[in-house]
């Protein structure tokens, strides 16, 4: 009943149940009465000129069942939640009995997790079970947007190279799984100008990296590039503190091109990463965002 602002709708369906109930039993008392339609016990119907339709009761098991449902009914719901916003005399909800398997499970595998006490981020990376634990970890709970090899697609980050859009570091990483992310780029259009103004500040981001672009409309859009500085910072390198992605290298998070540029001063972007610390463990954290970690540490060491 959460999903119901007005707390009218709790007595409605509270009602609803019991009238319903209510009805079934009125059916069964009106039916339990009954009078004959003829005297030969028929109702009057008559099919293929001989099938009679007779007037013969319900059986006694049936009406019995019937009782039995009704009766189960109204105890279920005396019981159980089933009346609307009423919890039922054993205060039981799915809610709590997902909390409880939740917290079965993580007290069994407690131990398993004792065992990474005071390990650091480098001895949880090396570490196989703690590497295929975590790898687990993000086989469920990461993948279904970073791809199982964890290298993204368009507007989901990779995670095995060496751009971060809030920063790579272990406690970082730590921080972006529990409390999650938000970015937000705003619709930049009305600060940069008219149509062409965007299309020449697109060609200027494109230069930023070296990319194909008309050196012309770049060179116009310099100018106009200081409402992005703002994020992006002068250079366009970005802000790790504001999630402001690096302009000047060729990695494109949510495509690359003229029009891809263009729709993203037009229309803006905003993206979540949700936040995972309400269902992972402290432990479990720490093991996954050490698995992460580990994705990209190839590519920092072979950086110049």
């Amino acid at each position: 009943m959460s999903d119901f602002i007005s707390p009218g709708w709790s007595f409605f369906v509270a009602a609803a149940t019991v009238a319903g109930l209510a009805a079934c039993i009125l059916l069964l008392l009106v039916a339990s009465r009954r009078q004959p339609s003829a005297a030969d016990n028929t109702t009057g119907h008559v099919w293929d000129e001989n099938l009679r339709e007779l007037n013969n009761p319900l059986p006694l098991w049936w009406m019995g069942l019937f009782v039995l449902t009704v009766a189960f009914a109204g105890i279920y719901l005396a019981l159980y939640p089933g009346l609307g916003s009423a919890t039922g005399k054993l205060g039981w909800s799915s809610v709590g009995e997902h909390a409880a398997d939740v917290a079965q499970t993580r007290a069994s595998m407690a131990p398993v997790y004792a065992s990474f006490t005071g390990m650091s981020p480098e001895q949880l990376a090396k570490d196989p079970k703690a590497h295929a634990i975590g790898e687990r970890l993000f086989a469920n709970n990461c993948a279904g947007c970073h791809g199982a090899d964890a290298k993204g697609s368009k507007g989901f980050p990779n995670l095995t190279d060496n751009d971060w859009l809030w920063g790579g570091s272990y406690d970082t990483i730590v921080e972006t799984i529990t409390k999650g992310r938000e970015g937000n780029m705003p619709v930049m259009a009305p600060a940069v100008g008219s149509a062409e103004d965007v299309r020449n500040v697109a060609h200027y981001v494109m230069s930023l990296s070296g990319s194909p672009h008309n050196a012309l409309y770049a060179q116009l859009g310099k100018p106009k590039f200081v409402v992005c500085a703002a994020c992006h910072g002068p250079a366009g390198k970005g802000n790790q503190a504001l999630g402001a992605p690096n302009l000047t290298d060729k990695i494109w998070l949510h495509g690359w091109g003229e029009e891809a540029i263009m729709a993203m001063v037009n229309n803006g972007k905003h993206n979540v990463m949700p936040a995972h610390g309400e269902r992972l463990t402290p432990e479990q954290i720490r093991v996954l965002a050490a698995y992460v970690w580990s994705l990209s540490q190839s590519q920092v060491a072979a950086a110049p």
